[in-house]
């Protein structure tokens, strides 16, 4: 014969709350209280998995914010490189100027040479490119 016991299988049916089974077939306390430390600890495990995927989602903004800072960071270094190069040839032209003598009856900004002008940039089409680059904004948000 067989040596297992044989049950009926409502038997091994799961009951709807664990409490209301608890109570109906007697089980011990400690094993309620464990299964009660249990619901809790899942709810605190599922409110931590909440929270780091707000955490994850702000990291996610906050490294998009820094590799924009890093891209202007560089752009302003480049700019910065350049002024030494700048200062330097506005120096050259400056030196390049006659040096104003001293007359008594005439006054100093008067006779002041300017230096030589250096870059030379048209001005007539600055309202094309001006709205060219306000489209081209305008059209990188949208896409944002």
């Amino acid at each position: 014969m067989s040596t297992f016991p044989t049950r009926s299988f409502s038997g091994h049916m799961r009951q709807p709350s664990m409490s209301a089974s608890a109570a109906s077939t007697g089980q011990s306390p400690a094993l309620i209280a464990r299964v009660n430390e249990k619901k809790a600890e899942l709810q605190n495990l599922k409110e931590l998995r909440d929270l780091s995927a707000a955490m994850a989602s702000q990291m996610e903004a906050l490294e998009q914010k820094l590799a924009t800072l890093s891209d202007g960071t560089e752009a302003i270094a480049l700019v910065l490189a350049n002024w030494h190069n700048v200062l330097r040839a506005i120096n050259m032209a400056s030196s390049k100027l006659p040096k104003p003598s001293a007359k008594a009856g005439e006054s100093s900004e008067e006779s002041v040479p300017l230096p030589q002008t250096l870059v030379r940039i048209p001005t007539e089409h600055a309202p094309n490119l001006q709205a060219h680059a306000d489209g081209v904004a305008a059209a990188e948000e949208e896409r944002e």
